[in-house]
């Protein structure tokens, strides 16, 4: 009978975490009861450096019941890295993954297991629809998710960081040593059978998002820059392009100052091209900036996270 341990990450969840640890304990012993999986099943929270009263709640929850596990890092490093920090620490023959909010359908995770039982080292719980999302961000998802794709990125579209990962995954995903994490990207990159389940993701609990847009653009990068190299390319095709472009335009200006007489000291054409190559010369100068920054900071080696204290 497989040990689950379901890990959750979480970052000032006060409002919410007491519920989640009720729903939580109560699915285990659902599962327990239908002998799905072995008495001794737990629930990891990771405090990501929370600034509220997260912790202790951790600490109380894990004093009336002893399946509640807690981890809790030396300052805040980010949703992915505690969850990496939850997915390397945590026991268990069978991990899921899950937000501390309640979006996630907790109904999903026996499919899940009955997944992994039939061969599935990897599950990916995929939403089936988006309807609880603003216009805006249904609009920016979906369009992040093509263009993951034309950048050859291999990414599982509707798919945040609701999975299932055997003890084999897991094992391999220490291999990976990267700083910069999207580990969205990087679970497919296991290989492994994988499986897909649907579910409906749920309003939000309590409590606000802790994925502002500023972090969410962030990790947009980090899917990018971390498993494609193909801006850098497009960046030289565009420039061979506009350099092209702008030597047609000086060989049409020669012509019209040498042939014609409606050349205009001063005329706007040599002030437009030359703010337009220039903004365009700041903008690959930035892409490339983004790729070095990334490149400095796997070079240094850095611990991804820092475990401070653990229940």
């Amino acid at each position: 009978m497989m040990t689950l341990n379901l890990v959750v990450p979480c970052f000032d969840e006060e409002e919410v975490l007491p519920e989640t640890g009720k729903r939580l304990l109560a699915l285990l012993d659902q599962l327990v009861q239908r002998e799905e999986i072995h008495p001794e099943s737990a629930v990891t929270f990771i405090d990501d450096g929370s600034r509220d009263r997260t912790w202790s709640l951790i600490e109380g929850l894990h004093a009336s019941d002893a399946r509640v596990r807690g981890i809790k890092l030396s300052r805040n490093q980010g949703h992915q890295s505690a969850l990496l920090a939850g997915l390397l620490t945590a026991p268990g023959d069978v991990l899921v993954s899950l937000d501390a909010d309640l979006q996630d359908d907790l109904d999903a995770i026996p499919r899940m297991l009955a997944a992994y039982r039939q061969g599935a080292e990897i599950v990916f719980g995929v939403r089936s629809c988006r309807d609880t999302d603003t216009f805006f961000k249904r609009a920016t998802a979906h369009a992040y998710y093509r263009l993951l794709q034309r950048f050859g990125v291999e990414v599982l579209p509707h798919h945040a960081d609701f999975r299932l990962m055997s003890r084999r995954a897991i094992d391999a995903l220490r291999d990976f040593r990267e700083v910069n994490l999207f580990l969205r990207g990087i679970i497919p990159l296991l290989g492994f059978r994988t499986a897909v389940v649907m579910y409906e993701r749920h309003a939000r609990f309590a409590g606000c998002s802790k994925y502002p847009l500023p972090k969410m653009l962030a990790l947009a990068f980090d899917g990018i820059a971390s498993f494609s190299s193909k801006p850098l390319l497009w960046s030289t095709h565009v420039g061979a392009a506009i350099s092209l472009l702008s030597l047609l335009i000086g060989l049409w200006a020669l012509v019209i100052r040498l042939f014609t007489d409606m050349s205009v000291p001063g005329w706007a054409s040599t002030v437009v091209p030359m703010y337009f190559l220039g903004g365009l010369q700041m903008l690959f100068l930035g892409v490339i900036g983004g790729y070095i920054s990334k490149i400095y900071s796997e070079t240094k080696q850095r611990p991804r996270f820092i475990i401070e204290e653990m229940l």
